[in-house]
C-alpha cells in the first residue's frame, strides 16, 4: 500500500521543543511559532514499511527530510513497533548535519489497551542521545509525557492533544523543569491532508 500526506501547522513542535525558536546571547528564548509545512511518502507491506517525510520551520537546522524504514505487529491485542530514522539537513544554516546518516535513531514502541511506551535511541550522531515517551489515548484525547536524556540533561514535558477529525488536532505542550522556557506552554493548530 502507498499513501501520503501533506500538512501544515503553526509550529515545528519537537518532543516539547519549539524549533521556530531561538536563543539570544544571553540564553533567553526568542522567536518561535515559525509555520511548519510537511509531506510524507510511505509503502507498507505485511507489516514492513519505509518512506519519506519532510518539513519546515525549524530555524536552526533548515529544512528537513527523514527516511525510515520499520516493522510493525500485533500479538494477542499487544501492538510491537521497532523502527530506524535518519534525519537529513540538507539547507542546515551551518552546514553541520547535511549529510546522510550523521542523525539516526532506532525507535521502540509497545502499546497496549490505549497505553503506549517508546524508546528512542541515537546511533549515529550523538550516541549519548535518548527520548523517553509514556502516552495513553482515549477517544479523541491523548497524553503524552516526554523525557530527553543527552549527556546528563534532563528535561520533562506534558502534552496534551484532542484531535477533531482525522485531519484537524489540537496540542497543549508544557515543558515541568526548569529549562528557560518551561513557564510557556505551547500551543499548536495542526492540519493534515491525506493524498492516496
Amino acid at each position: 500500500e502507498v499513501s501520503a500526506s501533506v500538512g501544515v501547522a503553526n509550529m515545528y513542535l519537537w518532543r516539547g521543543v519549539d524549533l521556530g525558536a531561538d536563543a539570544d546571547d544571553d540564553g533567553n528564548i526568542v522567536g518561535g511559532g515559525v509555520p511548519a509545512v510537511s509531506g510524507d511518502l510511505s509503502y507498507s507491506t505485511s507489516g514492513f514499511y519505509t518512506g519519506i517525510w519532510g518539513s519546515s520551520g525549524d530555524v536552526n537546522a533548515g529544512t528537513e527530510y527523514d527516511l525510515y524504514v520499520g516493522y510493525g505487529a500485533e500479538f494477542g491485542g499487544v501492538s510491537v513497533d521497532l523502527s530506524a530514522w535518519t534525519y537529513v539537513y540538507p539547507s542546515s544554516p551551518s552546514g553541520e548535519t547535511d549529510n546522510p546518516g550523521e542523525l539516526s535513531e532506532a525507535i521502540l514502541s509497545v502499546g497496549f489497551a490505549g497505553l503506549s511506551a517508546t524508546g528512542y535511541k541515537n546511533i549515529a550522531g550523538n550516541s549519548r542521545y535518548a527520548y523517553y515517551t509514556l502516552g495513553y489515548s482515549y477517544d479523541a484525547f491523548s497524553v503524552l509525557a516526554g523525557r530527553h536524556d543527552d549527556d546528563g540533561l534532563k528535561m520533562v514535558h506534558v502534552d496534551l492533544s484532542y484531535a477533531y477529525n482525522d485531519n484537524l488536532s489540537f496540542t497543549i505542550s508544557q515543558q515541568v523543569d526548569q529549562e528557560i522556557d518551561a513557564k510557556k506552554p505551547k500551543f499548536v493548530v495542526g492540519y493534515s491532508l491525506p493524498l492516496g
